[in-house]
This record gives C-alpha cells, sequence and structure tokens, in this order.
C-alpha cells in the first residue's frame, strides 16, 4: 500500500512539475511562432502597399485617367478580402475609392477607428500579436469599439501626386484562426509529449525502485538470518553460563563432602614460592594457575600471586579434575574462579575469571565441546 502511495506521489510531482514547464514554454513558443507570421504578414503587407501606390502613381504621371486608374485597381484587388491580407484605396476625406468589396466602395471611414499605429507610427508584430490576443490599446488611434471586426488598417502609404492613400489591411479573424491552429498544434504536441515522459519517468522510477527494494530486502533477510544466528549462540552462552552457575552452585553445596573424598586421592596443598619465602597454598584457595615465560604462577582469589617449580602436567595430575579444568597449554583454572563464559573468535570461547587475568583465557573450538561436558558432568 505504501508503495502505490509512493508511485502515486511520484506520478503527481512529475506530473506537475512537467504541466508548470510545458505551460510557460508553450507560452513563449507560441508568442514566438506568432511573431513570426505576424511579422511576415506586416512585411508582406507593406510591400504590397508601396508596391501598389507605385504603380497606381506610374500610371497617373503616364496620363492614364483617373477613372480608368481606379477601375484597375478595383478589378485587380476584388475578392482578396478572404486572404491573410488584403489593400484598400480611398482619398484625403476618408472616402473608399477601392475596396475587395465592392459594396464598401464609396462608403465614408474613419481613420481614427479602423486604423492601427503605434506612438512612433511603426506597428511591430508584437502590437500586432497584442491586437489580436488582448484587443487592448497600445498607444495607436484605434478606439477598439467595434471588437467584432474582420479588419485592422495596419499600415497607410501615399500614392505621389494624387490624394489618394493606399491602405494595407490584416485579416484578423482569419490570422488569430491560425494563431490558434498553432496554438492547438503546440499543446497536441506537449500533451503527448508529455504523456510519453510522465509514463516513461513513472515505469523507470518503479523499475528503479523495485530493483533497489530486491536488494533491501535480500539485505535485510541476511541480516535477519545472521541475527537468527546470533540469537542463538547468545541462547547457547546463556544456557553454557546457567549450566557454569548450577555447577558451581553445586560444587559449593558439595564442597565439605567432596573435600572429604579428595584429600584422599589429591593434593591438599601445593608449595610456592614469593621472592626467597616458602608459601604453601590450599588448593581450594586457587582461582587459575598459568606459564609465561617458563615460570608457573599460582593466583589465588584474594588475588595474591606466587610461583612454583612444578609444570603445569605436573599440578594438573594432582588436582581434583571437577574442580580445575586444563584450559589449554597455559592455563589451569578453578571452577569457581569462573566468572563469565563468552563467545570469542570461529567457535572458540573465552573465559572471565576473577580475579581478572591478564592474560586472555581461550578455549579452541576442538576442546568447547569437552569443556561443556565438564560443566555438566
Amino acid at each position: 500500500m505504501r508503495k502505490d502511495r509512493l508511485y502515486f506521489f511520484t506520478f503527481l510531482a512529475i506530473t506537475v512539475i512537467f504541466v508548470l514547464i510545458a505551460g510557460i514554454s508553450t507560452r513563449s513558443f507560441i508568442k514566438v511562432s506568432a511573431n513570426k507570421l505576424l511579422n511576415a504578414q506586416l512585411e508582406s503587407s507593406k510591400r504590397e502597399a508601396k508596391e501598389v501606390a507605385s504603380l497606381v502613381s506610374f500610371q497617373l504621371t503616364s496620363g492614364i485617367p483617373k477613372d480608368s486608374v481606379i477601375n484597375y485597381v478595383q478589378k485587380s484587388i476584388e475578392h482578396t478580402d478572404i486572404e491573410n491580407g488584403f489593400i484598400c484605396m480611398f482619398d484625403w476625406s476618408g472616402k473608399e475609392v477601392c475596396h475587395p468589396d465592392i459594396t464598401k466602395v464609396g462608403q465614408q471611414i474613419n481613420p481614427n477607428q479602423s486604423s492601427v499605429t503605434t506612438v512612433d507610427g511603426e506597428l511591430t508584430s508584437e502590437d500586432f500579436y497584442t491586437l489580436l490576443t488582448d484587443k487592448r490599446s497600445f498607444g495607436g488611434v484605434r478606439d477598439f469599439k467595434e471588437d467584432d471586426r474582420d479588419s485592422e488598417i495596419i499600415y497607410l502609404y501615399p500614392v505621389t501626386n494624387s490624394d489618394w492613400i493606399i491602405a494595407a489591411h490584416a485579416n484578423t479573424k482569419k490570422i488569430a484562426a491560425e494563431i490558434d491552429d498553432i496554438r492547438y498544434k503546440f499543446y497536441t504536441i506537449f500533451i503527448i509529449m508529455g504523456a510519453a515522459l510522465i509514463l516513461c519517468s513513472v515505469i523507470m522510477v518503479r523499475v528503479i525502485g523495485s530493483a533497489y527494494e530486491k536488494k533491501l530486502e535480500l539485505k535485510n533477510q541476511l541480516l535477519a538470518d545472521q541475527n537468527q544466528r546470533l540469537g542463538d549462540e547468545v541462547v547457547n552462552l546463556a544456557k553454557l553460563n546457567k549450566d557454569l552457575d548450577t555447577y558451581q552452585q553445586r560444587v559449593m553445596d558439595n564442597k565439605i563432602e567432596n573435600d572429604r573424598t579428595d584429600i584422599e586421592k589429591n593434593k591438599k596443598r601445593i608449595l610456592t614460592y614469593v621472592r626467597n619465602e616458602l608459601r604453601p597454598i590450599a588448593t581450594e584457595d586457587i582461582a587459575y594457575i598459568f606459564t609465561e615465560s617458563t615460570i608457573t604462577y599460582v593466583v589465588c582469589f584474594d588475588g595474591s600471586r606466587s610461583t612454583t617449580n612444578l609444570s603445569l602436567d605436573e599440578l594438573f595430575s594432582n588436582l581434583d579434575e571437577s574442580h580445575f579444568y586444563r584450559a589449554n597449554r597455559q592455563f589451569i583454572v578453578a571452577i569457581s574462579a569462573i566468572n563469565k563464559i563468552i563467545k570469542y573468535g570461529n567457535n572458540q570461547l573465552k573465559i572471565l575469571v576473577d580475579p581478572n587475568s591478564e592474560v586472555d583465557i581461550i578455549i579452541s573450538k576442538n576442546k568447547a565441546a569437552e569443556f561443556k561436558q565438564w560443566l555438566n558432568s
């Protein structure tokens, strides 16, 4: 359930990020594309207006009657108002002389309501885009009271040696429809691309997440197995220490009886040296015996230490084996001195004694079973 929620939130986060980025970038792309279209339309309209004005001026200069010139211009521009841009001609009084829609010829126009210019007299593509999208003024003479107009005059050019003016119209509704088509195509592309990108991202996140989860589960399983083995070892050591306590208690309870029997079988005292002084030590006072640098030391429960000339083999042969254990070649330890048994190394055991030994008392893995059996005897 948590994984599904994680994947859902991942999908949601990627979608939100993509929508934000796509929204900003799409608006920029649309505006750039629209500006290029409008700039091309402006340049085309200006060029056409200048060429027609030059042609009309040339005809007038050549002596062609005005009526004939008007007739030629009217025939050449009829029905061109269905295109993105077209031209018309009117005189300085605002009367239409030529227009693609012949029904408008002779009508009076108000330049302040039909002509769109900027403060410096030059309409740019960005101004044109503002007109098409926002229908708001940007410093021109158009008052925008007629929002349903099909066209706007975007450029005026006078005809030399006459009172005529060539006006370049922009078919705003048709151009706006083309911009809407560009916008639709951009949105469609971004939606398809976004859906593919988001789907691929979610799939990749799921694949990578699944692989990581498998590794994590395997790692957790290995850790659980190790903890289980460690727990088993702890339980075994706890049982071993419990057996040790039980055995120590049994030894203490039967100490008097065992001493009576041991008196007959084993040594009761060991002769040791402290410098030049001879000192006999009762075996019941011995905590452990060890050798170091060929010297045999006898350590008592009160922490005192003395030496003996006997080897560990000789000493162990005369000690009570139920009370003393030969841990290794270096140590003989009394059951009463063992404080704790812990796991050490590779299936080895380490004996902690009281009083503390400066040298570690280690029972090899080969003798560990024998040691456990000795504790249970």
